[in-house]
């Protein structure tokens, strides 16, 4: 095949609704899961609250699923987020927006979760001290492998460690639903006013939802997609605040909220108490499927922001190509691969090199989701007469809410991780040089770029 014909090769639809779900809900329910509880039952006072904040928690998630809904089916586009910004903002926010993502926001996101999977793995199989970021390496050049060489098998390979994670949390949740423990399942424990903070637990609620957006990036391969993105977005979305309530309804009805507080490995310990040794086994496990789904998730959507923002550069034009065999972003797979195992490298040498991932993109990540929610106001007002495929409910009321929350995030996680936060600005404000390699408008049109858009604009 000809370097001419790979070159206008464009996104095709081939994902029904229920591949883009199982992509979506196995990208959220990742690790999150099995490690914040612990965390958001340190700030809270009450085991009514701990339930609450997780249900308000889903309550936000949906809303900003609604907003998303309405952007994606009027603008669908293999480049989500970045498309909406670029026709909001122009192509200078947009590109700013993607290269925060591919430096910073996804390529770590890829780097934290595989350390995660690497530490899990080295537990049963250890290598030595560098095992974890030896593991997290593999993981990353095998799923990265599997994504560049389509996306049918990306997509397959995502189904399989979806459904098996999904029966792993409800075993959990019928094993915690169903078992006895020595804790009183509903005992309020009161916590001490000065560190029981909803502010900060909202926050580890709301990185524990994270990654519904991601859903976006999928509107250019999905079939039909101004009318089922929506659907998608609402379905996934009402799966996961099911799964994580009733999840944390198992964990404090076995351990209670002080042996929450206490436990570094919530499920592990809850499965321990209900089934013994063969239960934190099966547990360590289904956390190692749980990270592979994330990873492999996160990697499949993230290479469509490479591929779309190189198409707005002079520079970096091998990337900016669809592979016609794969029907994949094949070229920004290896380009974010190649990110995301330089971050691995730097990792391995640091203590706590996740926890400064999660610090230093949080306040860009929220800056950028508040400028895609305000958006949603500025694109209906510039096309007022146009027909969109779905309206966001009860409009404006939701967007505000939405774009509320993510200032508040964005507030919180400048305030909560301090140095690591401006580091992350820094590194974003390191990226303006890029804008001097920008496209002109008058070298290349910002018009449909797929399939699922131009049946949009109709």
């Amino acid at each position: 095949m000809t370097d001419q014909s790979q070159s206008k090769a464009r996104p095709q639809p081939q994902l029904s609704v229920f591949d883009a779900v199982t992509i979506v809900v196995g990208l959220v329910v990742g690790i999150g899961i099995f490690r914040t509880p612990s965390i958001v039952a340190a700030n809270v006072a009450y085991e009514w609250l701990f339930i609450l904040v997780w249900i308000v928690g889903g309550l936000i998630t949906l809303v900003g699923a609604l907003c998303y809904a309405e952007l994606s089916a009027a603008h669908p586009h293999a480049g989500g987020e970045y498309h909406f910004l670029s026709r909001a903002y122009g192509r200078s926010v947009a590109m700013m927006f993607g290269w925060a993502r591919c430096t910073v926001i996804q390529t770590g996101a890829i780097a934290a979760v595989a350390f995660m999977l690497g530490d899990y793995v080295a537990q049963i199989v250890p290598l030595g001290p560098y095992g974890p970021a030896i593991y997290a390496a593999i993981s990353v050049i095998v799923l990265t492998t599997v994504n560049f060489i389509g996306t049918a098998e990306g997509k397959n390979l995502q189904i399989i460690v979806t459904f098996i994670e999904i029966a792993a949390v409800i075993a959990i949740i019928l094993f915690g639903l169903t078992g006895s423990a020595d804790v009183p399942a509903n005992t309020e424990v009161s916590a001490d006013p000065q560190t029981a903070a909803l502010g900060m637990a909202m926050i580890f609620v709301l990185l524990t939802y994270g990654g519904w957006n991601e859903a976006a990036y999928l509107t250019g391969e999905l079939k039909d997609a101004p009318r089922n993105i929506a659907k998608v977005l609402m379905l996934g979305t009402l799966i996961l605040v099911t799964l994580y309530v009733l999840t944390n309804l198992a964990l404090v009805s076995i351990l209670g909220l002080d042996g929450l507080r206490a436990s570094n490995a919530v499920a592990a310990d809850m499965m321990h108490v209900v089934a013994g040794e063969p239960g934190r086994i099966v547990v360590t496990l289904a956390i190692i499927v749980a990270a592979i789904s994330t990873l492999n998730a996160t990697i499949f959507t993230g290479a469509r922001v490479f591929y779309v923002m190189a198409r707005d550069m002079t520079i970096l034009q091998w990337v900016a190509v669809w592979d016609r065999r794969g029907k994949t972003p094949a070229n920004g797979q290896i380009m974010q691969g190649m990110i995301a195992l330089a971050l691995i490298a730097m990792g391995a040498i640091t203590r706590d090199g996740f926890k400064a991932m999660v610090d230093y993109t949080a306040p860009v990540f929220w800056a950028f989701m508040l400028l895609v929610g305000l958006s949603l106001f500025i694109l209906r007002r510039r096309h007022p007469d146009r027909i969109l495929p779905y309206k966001v409910p009860l409009y404006p009321i939701t967007p505000i809410v939405f774009c509320l929350t993510c200032l508040y995030m964005f507030y919180a996680s400048v305030v909560y991780t301090g140095v690591a936060a401006l580091i992350g600005l820094a590194v974003l404000a390191a990226g303006a040089p890029i804008l001097l390699f920008r496209i002109r408008d008058d070298q290349e049109s910002d018009g449909p770029q797929t399939q699922a858009e131009v049946t949009a604009l109709k």
